[in-house]
């Protein structure tokens, strides 16, 4: 066959130019980070089926004002050096992303350099208290971090929460002495990112702090940290891990006689949890900024239904889906108003208060983000895991009002 060189036919150049541009036009181009083969590849999995079944719903549904979402995932295998050359490999490309779903708190820490300097947001479902301080105004940030957003209250306000529910039960039950509290975790950026304020709010409310227990983020036989957790007698233990390690320490605790109550992380504690823990896994108590599924009537939970294709899926996967909406609506009004580019996608992130993406009504815990505070909540809804007919269940705890205080900016 003939091959007909293009610059000899200007208009035939210039019609091709044309499709192509619009073609590429009618699409808006996102980066997401997975953990499928990680070490937190039970929350991970989770993830990443959330966002893309969120984004083929979306594109199915209208779409970003009729253009369709292509996001282009890549496992990094919870490896931060992985994410950062996955972020490379995005921005050296003909097509970079005007917005990344990111993953965890190392690599999000590790990125926030990048995305500063490139103005493209990352919403991630990382929620250390670094990534809150937009401007540094609090001083307590290493990097400020304009365009970095999560949903849900820090690690650091959730735990603060907790141990503020716990102290409350523990005076309205008028048990002597003050309550012993306990800080479990990996020695990872992870659970790292608020040990020392969980630790710290919990001295200054009057609990006795013992010593931290360190155990790995990798699922193993935690009994030698379990027995030290007995024998410090602490009335409460906080997991730092995600779920993937808490299910081995939760197993191990039960087997040698371990009666503190647990606390978790957003990313501690869910239905796979309690189905792979059994009974050593009921009554912890985690804070979820979204209503775990069958617990929510509201227009929102038909809508999840319908993205997740009527299988009945984990807390993990409805807050990745709330996350995907929150950027589909930023990325709505940047196109609506001069164009789809990161600093307009972030300008759309501070259009709302109480903010809770169309349809999700119910499901995501209402949202405000501004300019010099990207604390999205400071408070946080309690959910405790239990077992009903043999199968895992919710009982709601209730919402635990916390202040936004200057001294817990940033950290």
């Amino acid at each position: 066959m003939k091959k007909h060189n293009l610059s000899l036919y200007p208009a035939a150049a210039a019609l091709l130019f044309c499709a192509g541009h619009a073609s590429a036009q009618q699409t808006v181009f996102i980066g997401a980070l997975h953990d499928t083969t990680g070490v937190t590849a039970q929350v991970g999995r989770e993830f990443a089926d959330a966002k893309t079944d969120a984004v083929k719903w979306i594109n199915e549904n209208g779409g970003v004002n009729g253009k369709k979402i292509e996001m282009d995932a890549v496992d990094y295998a919870y490896k931060a050096p992985n994410a950062v050359g996955a972020y490379k490999k995005w921005m050296s490309g003909s097509r970079k992303p005007v917005a990344i779903l990111g993953y965890g708190t190392a690599d999000t820490e590790a990125l926030v350099g990048f995305v500063n300097t490139d103005k493209i947001i990352y919403f991630s479902q990382a929620n250390p208290a670094s990534l809150t301080d937009p401007a540094g105004a609090s001083k307590r940030v290493d990097k400020p971090t304009p365009y970095n957003f999560f949903h849900g209250p820090s690690y650091s306000d959730a735990c603060r929460a907790e141990l503020k529910y716990f102290n409350d039960q523990w005076k309205t039950q008028a048990k002597k002495g003050k309550p012993k509290f306990a800080f479990m975790g990996d020695n990872h950026p992870f659970a790292n990112s608020h040990r020392e304020t969980c630790q710290a709010y919990a001295t200054e409310i009057g609990y006795d702090v013992v010593p931290a227990i360190q155990y790995s983020m990798r699922p193993g036989d935690y009994k030698a940290q379990c027995l030290t957790l007995k024998e410090s007698a602490a009335d409460i233990a906080y997991l730092g891990n995600t779920g993937d390690s808490n299910i081995s320490v939760l197993k191990s605790c039960e087997t040698v006689g371990v009666k503190a109550k647990f606390f978790t992380n957003v990313w501690g504690y869910s239905e796979l949890v309690l189905e792979a823990a059994g009974q050593a896994a009921a009554g912890v108590i985690a804070p979820f900024p979204v209503a775990p599924w069958g617990m929510n009537s509201a227009a929102g939970a038909k809508t999840i239904s319908a993205i997740a294709g009527g299988k009945p899926r984990t807390s993990y996967y409805i807050a990745a889906v709330c996350s995907v909406f929150y950027v589909k609506e930023a990325l709505e009004w940047a196109d609506k108003n001069g164009g789809i580019t990161g600093e307009k996608v972030r300008q759309g992130m501070y259009q709302k208060k109480d903010w809770v993406p169309k349809g999700l009504e119910g499901q995501c815990a209402p949202a405000t983000w501004t300019a010099s505070d990207h604390r999205s909540m400071t408070s946080a809804t309690l959910w405790e895991g239990q077992f009903r007919d043999g199968k895992p269940a919710w009982k709601y705890i209730g919402d635990v009002a916390m202040p936004r205080e200057e001294k817990w900016f940033g950290r």
